[in-house]
């Protein structure tokens, strides 16, 4: 794929040179960077915040998209060279959260295993749903009808035909990488995992979140809060507090 340029893939909305940890954050299916600003300014200070931006949005959009996962991860990976200095905590929400886990597996599999793990709203990669009409092959209609199920954007931006000429494309080759991915089975992680999700969000159940737990051989746990698939839109603050718990815990788990 080439040299990837770090600057590019990791924004640091709020510096921490000082901190001792870091947690990279990993967008949605048609989210960027800005999206982890208040979780950059809630943990400003002890926590180095860094978030990625995919190509193909916002000032990367006249790059070509990356339409897998598995290439995401890779880029996402070797951009992060420069920061491997202090331990690493990888989040990520839907989308995010499948990014986050296959770049887990590849820091591990290169022996800079990451601090720990949080998936956001996403069922576990060994949970496999029967598949329903492939949303990436939809025409602009379907897929619009898509994002207004997961009431993620806002009907602003849906009814603005020029910026849904902007996004739709965006959403169509994330959901084309998340469609297409296929879990490799491999070593399980080392590093304690968090998984959380909404009570009701129709993309991931209790039962298929808890399975995470089978792919570390560290400490697993789970936090349901009330909401849909973005319940981070309502319950902020509530889960950069669960983040920093888990952080906290996995620093002590790896100190004893």
């Amino acid at each position: 794929m080439g040299e990837v340029d770090t600057a590019e893939w990791i924004h640091r909305y709020e510096p921490a040179p000082d901190a001792p940890r870091r947690l990279v954050c990993f967008p949605h299916a048609g989210g960027s960077a800005p999206y982890f600003v208040p979780v950059a300014r809630a943990m400003a200070g002890g926590t180095d915040v860094l978030a990625v931006q995919y190509p193909g949005r916002q000032e990367r959009r006249g790059e070509p998209f990356l339409d897998s996962i598995d290439a995401l991860a890779r880029a996402a990976v070797d951009a992060l060279a420069p920061w491997l200095d202090r331990p690493l905590t990888l989040f990520g929400h839907s989308m995010g959260a499948m990014v986050a886990f296959e770049a887990a597996r590849l820091l591990e599999a290169e022996g800079r295993a990451p601090r720990g793990l949080v998936v956001s709203g996403r069922r576990a990669p060994t949970c496999v749903r029967s598949a329903p009409d492939l949303v990436h092959l939809q025409d602009d209609e379907g897929l619009m009808n898509e994002i207004r199920r997961l009431n993620g954007t806002d009907e602003r931006i849906l009814a603005d035909e020029e910026l849904l000429r902007m996004i739709l494309p965006v959403i169509r080759s994330d959901y084309q990488a998340v469609e297409s991915y296929r879990y490799r089975p491999g070593p399980p992680l080392s590093c304690p995992v968090l998984a959380l999700i909404g009570d009701t969000d129709p993309q991931v159940t209790r039962e298929e979140a808890r399975f995470w737990a089978e792919h570390t051989t560290g400490p697993f746990d789970m936090t349901v809060f009330p909401g849909g698939h973005f319940y981070l839109n309502s319950q902020g603050n509530a889960v950069i507090r669960a983040i920093i718990e888990h952080m906290a815990a996995a620093g002590s788990t790896t100190a004893r």
